[in-house]
């Protein structure tokens, strides 16, 4: 395994192929994604720990989603047990989704502990206690400062984690070298990662103001709600589609065949 550098450019096209790949098997990578977020607001709704298990699962759900898109690619049709394939591959491997979700949680929960130095946790309590927001809860000046600094963490801490699964999975590597290697693969593709990154929050937010336009031309506001479910599902499986190319352009050579 090499790390491979690539042009900047490249971000869009992972963009483009992972929406590509997802019309080749809309219904399962949708259902995937679905299945996916019923897992973890499930999780999320135990009594104690819910929400941390509920982060834990997401390296092995990310993993399962970007095998899910490999198996697309490969004109196969992937089976919703894909999901968990990071602990199906012997108990030494799942050691290490474990442990890799065991820190993921630990860094995003700390990341939301320094947060609550700007409103009291307010943002925290709402993450991770599944709190309804309210209007003067978005509005409020101290609540938006604690969400854009957790975002602002978050980028550097989802570094770390965004090849660690696949380098586990599908290259053998040891728990500490997946995550430095990923840290290494995405700084220096920072420019392809920032078009991969600014292309889809392009889309994400001109599909937004379509279906909000759609429903000020039918003026009916429920329309816009109704559509906007199994759109942004959609897009959030194409998304993790994507998220597999980019995986794949970052090292050279072949990954083991799981």
């Amino acid at each position: 395994m090499k790390l491979n550098v690539v042009k900047a450019r490249t971000g869009s096209l992972w963009v483009r192929q992972g929406i590509r790949n997802f019309w080749r098997q809309p219904l399962a990578l949708s259902g995937l994604f679905l299945l996916f977020m019923a897992i973890a607001s499930m999780t999320s709704l135990l009594s104690y720990g819910g929400s941390f298990l509920g982060l834990m699962f997401i390296p092995v759900a990310s993993l399962g989603l970007m095998a899910a898109a490999r198996e697309a690619d490969l004109a196969r049709f992937p089976m919703p047990t894909i999901l968990v394939i990071g602990f199906r591959q012997g108990a030494a491997q799942s050691k290490k989704m474990v442990l890799l979700g065991f820190l993921y949680a630990l860094l995003f929960c700390f990341v939301l502990v320094l947060s609550s130095v700007f409103d009291d946790g307010e943002f925290a309590r709402m993450y991770m206690g599944g709190d309804g927001l309210n209007q003067d809860t978005v509005i409020d000046e101290d609540f938006q400062s604690a969400a854009l600094f957790s975002l602002f963490l978050y980028l550097p801490l989802s570094t770390l984690f965004w090849h660690a699964p696949g380098l586990i999975h599908w290259h053998a590597q040891p728990l500490v070298k997946s995550i430095f290697f990923s840290f290494m693969a995405c700084w220096a593709n920072w420019r392809a990662f920032a078009v991969f990154g600014l292309t889809w929050a392009s889309i994400f937010l001109t599909t937004s103001l379509l279906l909000s336009l759609i429903s000020l031309l039918f003026e009916e506001g429920q329309l816009s709600m109704m559509l906007m479910l199994p759109a942004m599902l959609m897009l959030a499986a194409m998304f993790f589609s994507s998220s597999y190319y980019s995986f794949r352009d970052c090292f050279i050579s072949e990954p083991l065949e799981a």
